[in-house]
C-alpha cells in the first residue's frame, strides 16, 4: 500500500506514467487545482508549500522504488512548479497560458542555477529545481502584471 501511494502521489495521480511529455500533462493538469485554490491565497501557499515538502519525500521514496535518479515518472515536481508560477498573479486566461509556457520554457532550458540544483540529493534536486523555474515564469509573469500586458 506504502509502494502505490507514493507512486501515485510522485506521479500525480499517475499522470508521470503517461509516455511522452509526462511534464507537459502534470502541468497542464495542475491548471485545475491552481483554479481551485486561487480564490485563498492563505490556503494556496499552505497547500503549495506542504505539496513541495511532501514532493521531496516521495520523490526520495520514488527514486529508490523506480531505481533511477530523477524517474521521469516523478511529476509532483511540475505540479509544484507551476503552482509556483501562479502564485500572486491575478487570474486571467492570458496569464494561466502564458504561466504554462513560461514554466515549461524555464524547466525544460534550465538557466542558471536550475541545471545545477538537480544535483542536489534525493528529492531535493527533484523538487528544487522546479520551484526555481517556477520563480522565473513567476518573475516574468510579474512583469507581464506590472506593464498591464495580458489583461
Amino acid at each position: 500500500m506504502r509502494t502505490l501511494l507514493i507512486k501515485l502521489f510522485s506521479s500525480v495521480l499517475f499522470i508521470g506514467y503517461i509516455p511522452f511529455a509526462s511534464g507537459t500533462f502534470a502541468t497542464a493538469f495542475t491548471v485545475l487545482p491552481y483554479l481551485l485554490l486561487r480564490g485563498n491565497m492563505l490556503l494556496y501557499l499552505a497547500v503549495t508549500v506542504f505539496l513541495f515538502f511532501a514532493g521531496v519525500f516521495a520523490s526520495t521514496e520514488a527514486e529508490q522504488l523506480l531505481g533511477k535518479k530523477d524517474p521521469h515518472k516523478v511529476v509532483i515536481d511540475e505540479f509544484v512548479g507551476y503552482l509556483v508560477t501562479m502564485a500572486f498573479i491575478p487570474f486571467g486566461i492570458p496569464y494561466i497560458i502564458a504561466g504554462f509556457f513560461f514554466f515549461r520554457l524555464f524547466d525544460i532550458w534550465k538557466p542558471y542555477p536550475i541545471r545545477g540544483l538537480q544535483a542536489l540529493p534525493g528529492g531535493w534536486g527533484i523538487m528544487i529545481d522546479d520551484v526555481l523555474a517556477g520563480v522565473y515564469a513567476n518573475v516574468l509573469l510579474q512583469i507581464a502584471v506590472y506593464f498591464g500586458i495580458g489583461k
